[in-house]
């Protein structure tokens, strides 16, 4: 009787046991060798190889639990999966589709190579809840959000999530593996990753404990709450949706059912959901429009006269621009590799608009220090606030950092917590600390230019230039 040959299962962006196509077919069809290869085309920020470390160990101790090692790799895709076949003897490799151009492309390579040599490949859907060329309207992709949320709703049918594949047979012939601890996506000194272990449990048991913790206690108020930074009212799943610990299908199956055992919840649920699938717009836009990350989809924006201001950008990066929400949310970001989306929506406004520093320097920087890095996310949430993208807030939407704060943390909690600096300040005078004159200032003990930076620009200054610089592009 012949030994069944392995079927390599290739892991990259999706460290999940349950609904993983390519896992359960793989399992279907005989013995499975995961494969995890770090291809240097494939680079992330450092926030981002922080977590995939830790997310890379959970997933190794999950499948080692069910008698299955993961071959850790680095190099070429197509010629590591070339020696991996040679040393396993395996006859198929099976993978979840990635929709970024770079792993597009490898993929592209991968699959024409393995078929002209007679190994089977097969790519599957794991990553969203829709094709993104499944999705258009007279042939051509969408570039408004509510016709592709209405289209989505009318046509998409989000299938049920697999579950964990029931007896897993590991292949007879096992690589070897290298060390992850050799990869070095762990600072070194200094360790800057304290607040990140602090506030994350990277995995996929950790991914289903924050998604229950959510629906428990979080998506009562999301309607009424998400722009709130002090509220626990969002999800903060956007870290394991990246690293594919839990699949878009699998929120989508548990919010749904717990909105049709609770209606009152379903003004909720519909605002989630639709979060949910700007995710999936932002992917669709990334798969038609390739150069997003480079290029403003809007091409007039390409003669904006961006400024080039180093100690600006160092001022923003380190939450030091004398505006409270600006800097909270910088440090909040620095501290544990995350931040608030209305806080985010904020922070990369008065960088375009009120610094006029280009957006990719701030998606860059967001590239580096965000645990939930995602190209496509960032890419088109930057060109969203710059107004040089698809659906883009129009260019003279720019938000106003102290009304933003009095609206959004009217009591100053969320500045308290990251500005202590300013915690004895009242709720009047924290958000805009620079009116809050001398005499307010010293009853508390607060030197501007010592204690907390006087403000980088003048607001309603900066906001005129920025108006006039847009209005350029227009003649």
């Amino acid at each position: 009787m012949r030994t069944p040959t392995p079927t390599i299962v290739l892991f990259r962006q999706d460290l999940r046991l349950a609904d993983h196509p390519a896992l359960w077919a793989g399992v279907q069809r005989g013995p499975v060798l995961p494969v995890f290869i770090h291809n240097p085309l494939d680079e992330h920020g450092a926030a981002w190889r922080w977590w995939h470390d830790q997310s890379l160990t959970a997933f190794s101790a999950a499948l080692a639990e069910r008698g299955l090692p993961l071959i850790l790799r680095r190099g070429d895709t197509l010629a590591t999966v070339g020696d991996l076949i040679a040393q396993s003897g395996a006859r198929a490799v099976f993978w979840n589709r990635r929709y970024d151009p770079s792993g597009m492309a490898q993929d592209r390579i991968l699959k024409a190579a393995l078929l002209a040599d007679g190994v089977e490949a097969c790519s599957f859907p794991g990553h969203l809840l829709a094709e993104p060329w499944e999705l258009l309207r007279d042939d051509r992709p969408y570039r408004v959000f509510t016709p592709f949320w209405k289209a989505f709703l009318a046509r998409v049918r989000v299938v049920e999530p697999l579950p964990i594949p029931d007896h897993m047979q590991a292949s007879l012939s096992v690589p070897s593996s290298e060390n992850l601890d050799t990869w070095a996506w762990q600072p070194r000194k200094p360790d800057w990753s304290a607040g990140l272990a602090a506030a994350w449990e990277p995995g996929e048991n950790g991914a289903w404990q924050r998604l229950h913790g959510f629906l428990e206690n979080g998506l009562y108020c999301y309607d009424s709450a998400r722009n709130e930074p002090a509220r626990h009212c969002v999800s903060r799943l956007s870290p394991h949706l990246a690293h594919g610990e839990l699949s878009p299908r699998q929120i989508w199956q548990q919010v749904q059912e717990l909105a049709s055992r609770y209606p009152q919840l379903a003004a909720n649920a519909d605002a989630f959901l639709r979060e949910l699938v700007w995710r999936e717009f932002s992917w669709h836009l990334l798969y038609h429009f390739p150069d997003l990350p480079h290029t403003p989809l809007r091409p007039e924006f390409a003669r904006f006269p961006w400024r080039e201001d180093r100690g600006a950008l160092g001022a923003w990066q380190q939450g030091r621009t004398g505006y409270p929400m600006i800097d909270a949310g910088m440090r909040e970001l620095w501290q544990t590799g995350w931040m608030h989306n209305r806080v985010r929506m904020i922070v990369a406004s008065f960088l375009v608009k009120d610094l006029q520093i280009h957006w990719q320097q701030g998606a860059a920087w967001f590239w580096d220090t965000l645990v939930d890095a995602d190209l496509a996310n960032n890419s088109v949430s930057w060109q969203w606030v710059a107004g040089c993208g698809a659906d883009a807030a129009p260019y003279f939407r720019i938000f106003n950092p102290v009304l933003q704060s009095r609206k959004f943390d009217p009591h100053g909690v969320y500045l308290r917590h990251w500005l202590p600096e300013l915690g004895s300040l009242d709720d009047t005078h924290i958000h805009d600390p620079t009116n809050a004159g001398g005499e307010v200032l010293a009853r508390v003990g607060i030197t501007l230019g010592r204690d907390y930076p006087r403000p980088m620009v003048n607001h309603v200054i900066a906001r005129e230039a920025a108006l006039q610089a847009f209005a350029q592009l227009k003649k």
